[in-house]
């Protein structure tokens, strides 16, 4: 195997990035230098692990060692600084882009697009895209995705449906994330009757709605105490798919002991206990907690004396839930 492709392998692998720059390293002083496609590897892959200065650093050597920074290697080190909230920084790597006639594309723009949304700053967010229509770079359906997460997340759902909208309107269809975001939203406002328009809207598209978004309506419903309809849903997703989770089989279950209906909520758990594939430690805090909180904590303990035989070991949330209701069994008797 070449050293090109043995410093490629090590950085892909998480937690070898050390390795793989040593490698580096010991390329350049070498016979064979290291060319654009590895300096771009190991910048991402330092950035991924937050180590930004030596990123930097790696960046201006590549301009002294004769292998000029790329639009990837920008890009990659953009999306380090947005992650950590470093706009300045994001700021000055624009500009140095541009004074070496390197010119962001409709990945550089959604980077820092996306990485505002994420800090509640969509206006700003909405600026750049101005800026990127300006500069002749056209949004695409993940700039407006990015734009709806970020409305969704301060709860601005009106925004967030007239930024899908104009999605639409630039004859750009939406796909299953963009669906699954906006159904999100509606769900955490509790707007159940758009999150289901938009549901059944998927698919008169003739597109499929995912797992996400059937756990999504599924907790949605549940909230608000719709449990015959949840129940409709997960049958749904048993007899046509997608196959649920551990995620959707503990929100059903979860949701059941919410409204004291415990015996549909052991029921379910029984069922999922017999295919075991469907259960793990996650499940079973769900079950501890919902015995607890419905005042059933020798049922709760009984359940826990048993993980060690199905070869389960209890974490931190096991512990809290279990001594959260032996106090409050306390409290209560």
């Amino acid at each position: 195997m070449s050293i090109n492709k043995w410093i490629k392998r090590l950085i892909i692998k998480r937690g070898h990035t050390q390795k793989a720059f040593s490698l580096l390293r010991l390329m350049e002083k070498g016979n064979t230098k290291p060319g654009i496609v590895i300096y771009n590897i190991a910048v991402d892959a330092l950035c991924k692990d937050g180590n930004l200065d030596t990123a930097i650093n790696l960046l201006n050597q590549m301009k002294q060692k004769g292998n000029p920074p790329n639009i990837v290697t920008y890009n990659s080190i953009i999306d380090g600084f947005c992650k950590f909230g470093q706009w300045e920084k994001v700021k000055t790597l624009f500009s140095e882009m541009v004074n070496h006639s390197i010119y962001p594309d409709v990945l550089t723009f959604n980077i820092v697009i996306n990485g505002l949304c994420k800090e509640g700053k969509v206006e700003d967010a909405e600026e750049v895209t101005k800026h990127m229509v300006g500069k002749g770079v056209e949004p695409n359906i993940i700039t407006y995705s990015a734009i709806m997460d970020g409305y969704c997340l301060c709860g601005q759902l009106d925004s967030a449906r007239r930024v899908f909208d104009i999605m639409i309107d630039k004859c750009i269809e939406p796909d299953i994330i963009s669906y699954n975001i906006l159904i999100s939203g509606y769900c955490k406002k509790k707007k159940l009757a758009e999150a289901m328009q938009l549901f059944c809207e998927i698919s008169q598209k003739g597109s499929t709605p995912n797992i996400i978004t059937y756990t999504t309506i599924l907790q949605g419903l549940l909230e608000i105490g719709r449990i015959g309809d949840a129940e409709k849903i997960y049958a749904e997703m048993l007899f046509a798919g997608p196959i649920p989770n551990l995620y959707t089989h503990s929100s059903l279950v979860n949701g059941y002991f919410k409204y004291g209906l415990v015996e549909e909520a052991m029921s379910l758990f029984h069922k999922l206990e017999r295919k075991r594939e469907y259960t793990g430690i996650a499940v079973y805090n769900v079950v501890i907690n919902g015995l607890c909180k419905n005042g059933k904590v020798n049922e709760a303990h009984a359940i826990f004396e048993k993980l060690s035989f199905i070869g389960l070991l209890p974490d931190v949330k096991t512990y809290t839930v279990l001594i959260n209701g032996f106090f409050i069994g306390r409290v209560v008797r």
